[in-house]
C-alpha cells in the first residue's frame, strides 16, 4: 500500500471510498471477499480507502484489530492508500493506536463520538491519539457544532491533523455556516466532503473542499471518479448527470440507512459476497432487498457515457 502521509494534491487524485468490510457469519474478514471490492474499486481509477462507519469499524472486535489491519495492508500495492479508523471510545482508540503502530499505515481516522463528551475533551483525546501513533490523524466531524473552530485551530496547529472529513448533513449543503467557520481556521485543500456525490458540488466547487469521500463509489467507481474530475475542471453540468446517475442507491441509503443498503448492494451488484452485517447493525427486509436490486438495475442502464 501507499504509506505516505496525504498532501493537498494526494487528496485531490482521487475520489476517498469508504467500502464495506465483507466478512463471515462469525463476523472473521474474508481475506477474497475484501480483495474483491478492493479490486472492483481501484480499477475504476479510485487509489484512496477509508475502513470506517460503512465497514462498521465501531463494532469490530478489539482481538480481531490486528488481524484486519494486517489484511488490509497486504490487498493493495503501492498505488493505494488505505486508512482505517479507531474508537470511537477513548479507551478503545487508544489501545488500537498501540495496534496501529505496529503498522505502517499513513494515518488513521477517528470515529466521531457523540454522547459523554465535549468540545476541549474531543479535541484532548485526538492529540493523545495522534501523539501516541506519531502521526496526524483524519478528523471525522460528523455532527453539527461537534468540534469548534477554536478547537480545530489549535488541533491544526499542533500538526496532529492528516485531514478534515467533513460530514455533517444539511437541506441545502451551499448554505453552511459552521463549514464557513471552520474553513477560515483550516485548509479548505485538506478539508474533504464526506456524505457522497449528493453534496459533493457544493462542497468542492462552492467551498473549495479537497475531494469527497463516497460509498457508491464501491459499486462504480469509474463513475464517482469522473464526478470528481468533471468538478475539478468546472464541468458543473457533466457532474450534475453524474450524480444525477447515482440518485436511485443514494436516495436508499438516505431512507433506509446508508451503511445496510451499502452493504448490501456491493452484494447485489455481484461484486463481492459481503456477508452479514456485524452487531449492533440488523440486516434489510427482503423488501428492501427489492429496492435496492430496482436501483442498481436502474442505475446500470443510466450509466452516463463516458
Amino acid at each position: 500500500m501507499d504509506t505516505r502521509l496525504p498532501d493537498a494534491q494526494k487528496l485531490r487524485d482521487s475520489v476517498i471510498a469508504v467500502p464495506p468490510l465483507a466478512v463471515d457469519a462469525d463476523g472473521n474478514a474474508v481475506r477474497e471477499e475484501n480483495a474483491k471490492v478492493i479490486r472492483h474499486i481501484t480499477s475504476g481509477g479510485v487509489s484512496h480507502l477509508l475502513y470506517g462507519g460503512n465497514a462498521l469499524f465501531y463494532h469490530v472486535r478489539p482481538s480481531r484489530y490486528s488481524a484486519l489491519l494486517e489484511m488490509l495492508s497486504e490487498l493493495t500495492d503501492q498505488t493505494t492508500s488505505v486508512v482505517p479508523s479507531v474508537g470511537p471510545a477513548y479507551g478503545l482508540m487508544m489501545d488500537q493506536v498501540e495496534v496501529l503502530r505496529e503498522f505502517d499505515f499513513p494515518t488513521a481516522m477517528v470515529l466521531p463520538q457523540r454522547d459523554i463528551v465535549d468540545d476541549a475533551g474531543i479535541a484532548s483525546g485526538i492529540r493523545h491519539a495522534a501523539e501516541k501513533l506519531g502521526k496526524p490523524l483524519v478528523v471525522y466531524i460528523k455532527f453539527d457544532r461537534w468540534l469548534s473552530q477554536r478547537s480545530l485551530r489549535s488541533l491544526e496547529s499542533d500538526g496532529v491533523v492528516s485531514w478534515v472529513k467533513y460530514a455533517v448533513v444539511r437541506d441545502d449543503p451551499s448554505d453552511d455556516r459552521y463549514l464557513s467557520e471552520l474553513l477560515e481556521v483550516f485548509p479548505a485543500e485538506r478539508m474533504i466532503s464526506g456524505i457522497g456525490e449528493q453534496p459533493a458540488i457544493e462542497h468542492v466547487h462552492g467551498f473549495g473542499l479537497g475531494g469527497f469521500t463516497s460509498g457508491c463509489v464501491c459499486v462504480h467507481p469509474s463513475q464517482s471518479q469522473r464526478m470528481l474530475r468533471a468538478i475539478q475542471a468546472d464541468e458543473l453540468d457533466e457532474a450534475a448527470k453524474i450524480r444525477k446517475f447515482f440518485e436511485p442507491l443514494e436516495d436508499l441509503r438516505n431512507e433506509i440507512n446508508p451503511i445496510r443498503v451499502l452493504h448490501d448492494a456491493v452484494r447485489l451488484a455481484g461484486i463481492a459476497e459481503t456477508g452479514p452485517l456485524l452487531p449492533l447493525v440488523s440486516p434489510l427486509e427482503e423488501n428492501d432487498l427489492r429496492r435496492i436490486r430496482d436501483a442498481l438495475r436502474q442505475m446500470s442502464g443510466d450509466a452516463v457515457a463516458s
